[in-house]
């Protein structure tokens, strides 16, 4: 009796990647690419929140600048108003105050800016002091005169004797 054992062809075992560790590698991108996303959002809110604190920062020292160059002593109390910048409204609050008594001709100006008109959320606060341009008005210089008919005149500059000689 001899018994004949035939060989079946064995299946070759194919290069390649299982269903499993397709998935695998799909949930750890899936998962790389959305905190990534999440992080990039949060940056993008955090440069739009500092433009609005900047253009803010920029709308109250306007407001001072303008006061200053106009020469303008703001009445005591509160002022609320708005002012156009960079295509958008800002709202703005002025507190006036005075120093002191010893410092009458110097005021305390606090100017809070908001990007609502319910002024609910203040985006920049700046403090800035003003003296009162009717107390030091400075001299008008034209060619070494001051435009006075006496030449030899004393003028009182913030405090300062100064002579004007021709």
């Amino acid at each position: 009796m001899s018994s004949t054992v035939t060989k079946h062809p064995t299946i070759k075992r194919t290069q390649g990647f299982t269903l499993i560790e397709v998935m695998v590698a799909l949930a750890i991108i899936a998962i790389a690419l959305s905190s990534l996303i999440k992080a990039s959002g949060s940056h993008t809110s955090t440069a739009a929140y500092l433009k609005s604190k900047t253009l803010a920062h920029y709308v109250a020292m306007n407001e001072i600048a303008d006061l200053q160059t106009k020469r303008s002593w703001p009445d005591l109390g509160s002022t609320e108003d708005s002012t156009e910048m960079a295509d958008f409204e800002w709202y703005w609050t002025r507190k006036v105050d005075p120093v002191g008594e010893a410092s009458a001709g110097i005021r305390s100006m606090q100017f809070t800016v908001y990007m609502d008109e319910n002024r609910t959320r203040s985006l920049a606060q700046i403090q800035a002091f003003i003296s009162n341009p009717a107390n030091n008005q400075p001299a008008i210089v034209n060619n070494g005169n001051t435009g006075n008919q006496n030449n030899n005149q004393t003028n009182n500059q913030g405090g300062n004797q100064t002579r004007t000689t021709p």
